[in-house]
């Protein structure tokens, strides 16, 4: 969803300018490594704002390729958002996420006096989990859409913050070369064609509540055969799994009555797949506009709506850092395909300690399909609440 919705992950999804702007004067005095305090909530960085002269997320609209890959700087937000699970030849898993985000700060293309005069601010997010380690590493990075140092193009595929990419061939997006290093971490990966592409929602317009326009344009690969090299305080690793591709634009999304959200991206054994975000209504209660997709081995998909997942909290983590709870653990159910699902975190501190706050990290799951055992693996996100430590 990415933020990560996000997923954000995604993404989640959606962040205010205000939001940004604390961000990025914060990124000029803090380091870019985790921050224990002094962060802002995700849902408080989304929803409402002056969206004059943007366009906005109404209705479905033909999505044409490649130029839906690249920017779409009508829109105030959007991102590229990739998260996987991969294992070396000895079986020890690791779990990534990397995710870039175009924030527009105007919808007006400035007198270019300058070139340093920008309309566009990119932010990055870096993650990598150690799961033989029990250790997370989370990164973030600011710059402007100038000077080379950031940007998004469709034809060829890029998108960049500094060092940090997500880039295709020539004439093509596959293979996309994912390549991120920050102090003693990098990866280097090749995601290569899967399971075809996902429109979410309707037709790939994702509402995410009642107000004309609070939705997103979203896309998403959701199996992304993946090879490459994780190096770890100069030790490397050459490793393989599968990977999630999100894509989504907006220029709002979150309604005032909500508070976050929890985003789920599984990938099941059985050859299926299942993203499902809950919306959390500051009442305590679920959104209507909460929803997800179960897509069948052979790329059909099925939309789930929010009284069609059973999602259940089960015990609680609290950040040693932070104080913010999260929970420990979930049960998922959709009775309509007998589907009972545990998704419990590969590490239980998979906390983004940044200066947007969540916690976002890779997830095994078990449980059955039908009579039959079902496992399978992925990425969960869950925001803070707003109420929470500061």
């Amino acid at each position: 969803m990415k933020l990560l919705m996000i997923s954000y992950r995604h993404w989640m999804g959606w962040l205010l300018i205000a939001g940004f702007s604390l961000s990025l004067t914060a990124y000029l005095f803090w380091p870019r490594t985790q921050l224990a305090g002094n962060s802002i909530a995700v849902n408080a960085a989304l929803g409402s704002g002056d969206n004059t002269g943007y366009q906005r997320a109404e209705q479905p609209r033909p999505f044409q390729f490649p130029a839906d890959h690249g920017p779409h700087p009508q829109f105030r937000n959007e991102w590229w958002y990739a998260t996987g699970n991969l294992t070396d030849a000895a079986g020890r898993q690791f779990g990534y996420q990397l995710t870039l985000f175009r924030i527009a700060l105007t919808p007006t293309t400035p007198v270019a006096d300058s070139a340093w005069r920008t309309a566009q601010i990119y932010m990055g997010h870096f993650a990598l989990t150690d799961v033989a380690d029990q250790r997370h590493y989370g990164f973030e990075r600011f710059s402007r859409g100038a000077l080379g140092l950031a940007g998004a193009q469709s034809e060829p595929f890029r998108v960049w913050l500094e060092n940090w990419e997500l880039s295709g061939g020539e004439s093509e997006l596959w293979p996309m070369r994912i390549r991120a290093q920050e102090e003693v971490i990098a990866v280097d990966l090749t995601l290569n064609p899967g399971k075809p592409l996902v429109l979410q929602g309707d037709r790939g317009l994702s509402q995410k509540s009642a107000e004309p326009g609070n939705a997103s344009y979203y896309y998403s690969y959701p199996r992304l055969p993946t090879e490459g090299t994780i190096q770890i305080s100069g030790q490397t690793f050459t490793v393989n799994g599968a990977s999630w591709l999100d894509r989504e634009w907006s220029t709002s999304a979150l309604g005032s009555e909500q508070s976050g959200w929890d985003w789920f991206a599984l990938q099941l054994d059985d050859g299926r797949e299942l993203m499902f975000y809950r919306l959390r209504r500051k009442d305590g209660g679920t959104d209507r506009f909460s929803q997800g997709v179960l897509v069948a081995t052979d790329g059909q998909t099925q939309l789930l709506r929010f009284d069609e997942v059973d999602l259940q909290p089960l015990g609680e983590w609290q950040s040693p850092q932070t104080s913010d709870r999260y929970p420990a653990s979930w049960r998922l159910r959709v009775p309509a395909e007998t589907l009972d699902l545990t998704v419990t975190p590969k590490a239980a501190d998979q906390e983004m300690r940044l200066t947007v706050r969540y916690w976002e990290g890779a997830v095994t799951v078990s449980g059955r399909a039908g009579d039959q055992k079902i496992t399978g693996q992925g990425y969960l996100e869950m925001t803070r609440e707003e109420s929470t430590h500061p």
